[in-house]
């Protein structure tokens, strides 16, 4: 792996870390500041008791991503990741939300897959 793509992967590693753990926290407490909040979930029709799991899983993936070896564990924490922010970006797509409601899912998103894509070899599931 070359410098530039170790940089690369853990600067998007640590944004998505920072991101799944700031949303999962203020959904931990039910707090209504950013994305992700009590007004969010309730503006897109979910249930406040789905900030709990949320945050829950969120919180488990972002340890999956940085404790050593377990490349499965990361796998499975990087699609978690990928459905719950593509599902929150189809739901404010489909309640037509503006750019700014939008956004978050979206960078997070992008943050995912970049993260996803450079991961180190041993971060990567073996098939031989």
């Amino acid at each position: 792996m070359t410098k530039g793509n170790k940089i690369i992967y853990w600067v998007s590693t640590s944004w998505l870390a920072l991101g799944m753990l700031s949303t999962g926290a203020v959904q931990l407490v039910k707090g209504n500041e950013g994305a992700g909040g009590v007004d969010s979930i309730s503006h897109l029709g979910y249930p406040i008791y789905f900030l709990t799991i949320l945050a829950f899983w969120k919180i488990l993936g972002v340890v999956a991503l940085f404790i050593p070896k377990s490349p499965l564990l990361k796998e499975w924490a990087y699609a978690g990741f990928f459905f719950v922010m593509f599902g929150a970006a189809i739901s404010h797509i489909a309640m037509a939300d503006s750019l700014n409601e939008l956004a978050p899912s979206l960078l997070l998103l992008v943050l995912i897959v970049v993260s996803w894509y450079f991961r180190p070899e041993d971060r990567k599931i073996s098939f031989s």
